[in-house]
């Protein structure tokens, strides 16, 4: 999700977008049509039409899978999934472990491509690492709306407005992405929601051969997953839920819980660096809190030079410090440097850290943005007014201010999207499924402790496992054993770690 819209997207290693809806949680819609839930064992519509696996690099195949976009309407045409696979390595293959990094809007098919040496060598020995994107995310049908100067427009607009022509700005700039959704995207747009994704999963699961299917989801992944169980419990063989999402979780709940999650991260972050040689530290004296609220005023008051054509204010501020606090040990560094760097009158690596997290690049924005708008928006009922936005901004301001009021105004973006919701925020119990492994991370910004342990209690049959630390995500090589070495046990041989905290 976005770090402010997502403030924060959802994703294990790379962001979303700045006002989209921040998280996206799994939601109960239900099939192509978005007309009721599934009942627990529904089987989706056939797996589609694979194409040939072709070579696209570095050992890696890529396909297609060919699916309706509305099973009850053929008539609407069909959408081609962007699938890619890196082979198991050895002879003793177990089948397909699918993987999803986030989001919503994070491309899978890139991430697995990109973090492939990131998985643990035991995994990547047993398993064909499997990726799909979803609908209108990165390789399929990606979900466009504006082009990069109105993207850059958008994402230099005051988060959280205190005059009049910076709330008609924020409004404005809200109705212009949604109907440029519409107007680029409009065939593509009802058919986004989790559920449907959590059905597609199913028609890759099908047309890789696998009878049952492992999947490991970071993120917004876990609400992939969870719609999964929702509907295909008995589908499953083994699943692992990394920085978990809560189901249950209302529009307020969900932006209010992301809210305190980025403020408990960054006072987390500035208590260490207080006590480090941090170069943040080395540039003011004094309280590093006070420091970074004073630089936070001036940067409102007046932008800081970017690039050659753009300049930082208090939005690219503020993904740029949250884009950090996704990372411990890459992170905290990036945000100390960028916020020196900001006292001296410098943004460059403010804005470069704002550029990662909204996957900006030369060529343009990726479809982080687009997507992530669109997959919230209809996975969960919003308020059409702004009213409510308002109050929730101010009540979180009170205990979150650095980032709850940015967070609380993100979800603006879906009082004006064009699609209505096709989910509602409830319970996964999953009774018929297996054993299924939670993560959560105690002070994880994007998806808070308190979700993966909502989630884990909820399923019949599950398993927490807590990292005691800071950081979105946990489970790849360079992971505390206590993590690695149970969860590569639980999906090689299904051995069902115990409940445990490290």
């Amino acid at each position: 999700m976005s770090i402010v819209v997502g403030l924060l997207a959802l994703t294990a290693c790379s962001g979303g977008s700045s006002r989209a809806a921040a998280t996206a949680v799994p939601t109960a819609s239900s099939g192509l049509t978005a007309t009721g839930t599934p009942s627990a064992g529904t089987t989706a519509e056939g797996p589609g039409k694979l194409s040939a696996w072709k070579d696209c690099g570095n050992d890696f195949q890529c396909a297609t899978l060919t699916v309706a976009l509305d099973v009850a309407k053929p008539a609407l045409g069909t959408v081609d999934l962007a699938l890619t696979r890196h082979r198991a390595t050895s002879g003793r293959r177990i089948g397909s472990l699918l993987v999803n990094p986030g989001g919503p809007g994070a491309s899978a098919v890139d991430f697995v491509k990109s973090s492939y040496s990131s998985f643990p060598a035991a995994v990547r020995q047993r398993f064909d690492l499997v990726a799909f994107d979803p609908r209108g995310v990165g390789h399929t049908e990606p979900v466009r709306c504006e082009t990069t100067a109105q993207l850059d427009a958008y994402f230099h607009l005051d988060p959280v407005p205190d005059t009049a022509a910076e709330r008609k700005a924020l409004d404005d700039g809200n109705r212009m992405l949604a109907a440029g959704c519409q107007r680029r995207s409009a065939r593509i747009l009802p058919y986004v929601s989790t559920a449907i994704v959590a059905q597609d999963m199913d028609r890759v699961r099908q047309a890789v051969g696998d009878a049952k299917l492992t999947y490991l989801g970071y993120s917004y992944g876990t609400a992939i997953g969870a719609s999964y169980l929702d509907q295909f419990p008995t589908h499953v063989r083994a699943m692992v839920l990394d920085g978990a999402l809560d189901p249950t979780l209302s529009w307020d709940q969900l932006l209010a819980g992301q809210s305190r999650g980025f403020d408990v991260a960054l006072n987390a972050f500035l208590a260490d660096c207080q006590q480090t040689s941090c170069a943040f530290r080395k540039a003011v004296s004094g309280d590093l809190t006070q420091a970074f609220d004073d630089l936070a005023r001036k940067v409102e008051t007046q932008p800081l030079p970017g690039d050659a054509t753009r300049t930082v204010g208090p939005d690219e501020f503020t993904l740029g410090v949250g884009a950090g606090l996704y990372s411990r040990q890459y992170g905290w560094p990036a945000i100390a440097n960028a916020l020196a760097a900001a006292e001296r009158g410098e943004g460059k690596v403010l804005l470069e850290l704002s550029d990662s997290y909204l996957e900006r690049s030369d060529s343009g924005y990726a479809n982080v943005t687009e997507s992530n708008f669109a997959v919230n928006c209809i996975d969960r009922p919003w308020p059409r007014t702004d009213a409510p936005y308002q109050a929730l901004a101010k009540q979180v301001g009170r205990s979150y201010p650095r980032f709850g009021p940015a967070i609380a105004l993100s979800g603006l973006g879906c009082s004006v999207w064009p699609v209505a919701p096709v989910g509602k925020p409830h319970p996964v119990t999953a009774p018929a499924s297996p054993p299924v492994v939670v993560i959560g991370t105690t002070r994880d910004p994007a998806t808070p402790y308190t979700w993966a342990q909502a989630l884990a209690k909820q399923l019949v049959h599950s398993t927490l496992l807590t990292h005691n630390g800071d950081g979105h995500t946990v489970y790849r090589v360079g992971a505390p054993g206590c993590i690695t070495g149970p969860v590569d046990s639980y999906l090689i041989s299904l051995t069902v770690p115990a409940t445990a905290t490290c």
